[in-house]
């Protein structure tokens, strides 16, 4: 593992724990160059499906992608990161589960939406004006309503 201070490849392993769920290994490793400590984690790469694209295109799927989208619709807001990162866990797991080779980007969206919908109306609608590509201040003014609405039932 090559050390972040001084990039050297040699170190040794101080610590290995495993998370709750049993699916990342936490080493906490020394540098046998510069003694600095730091954190590697050890994950299984599990085989992800492609995500097919509105244009029809396909390219492979990337979690970081989720939780960009969800940092840009929760900044400035009161949602701790660990929550973020949470959902896009949720998320990528929930798409594991489903053992299929392709899916749709807006199947992603809508789960997206459908967890900042439960976190936080702002953040929602800020990633819906993006997702859903509203072409004027009605559509939105209709997905805002339809949000007031759903909060009376």
């Amino acid at each position: 593992m090559k050390c972040p201070f001084c990039g050297n490849i040699e170190d040794r392993v101080i610590d290995s724990r495993t998370s709750k769920e049993g699916d990342v290994i936490r080493r906490r490793r020394e540098c046998l160059k510069c003694e600095q400590r730091f954190t590697s984690y050890e994950r299984v790469e599990d085989p992800l499906p492609m995500v097919i694209k509105k244009d029809g295109s396909r390219e492979f799927f990337d979690s970081h992608k989720i939780l960009t989208g969800l940092k840009k619709a929760c900044e400035k807001r009161p949602i701790p990161i660990t929550r973020l990162e949470e959902i896009e866990t949720n998320i990528e797991k929930k798409l594991m589960g489903m053992g299929v080779k392709e899916i749709q980007s807006s199947w992603i969206g809508e789960e997206i939406m459908s967890s900042l919908k439960e976190i936080d109306k702002v953040a929602y609608v800020r990633f819906a004006s993006v997702y859903r590509q509203f072409k004027d201040i009605n559509e939105l003014m209709e997905e805002v309503k339809g949000l007031f609405e759903s909060k009376k039932k």
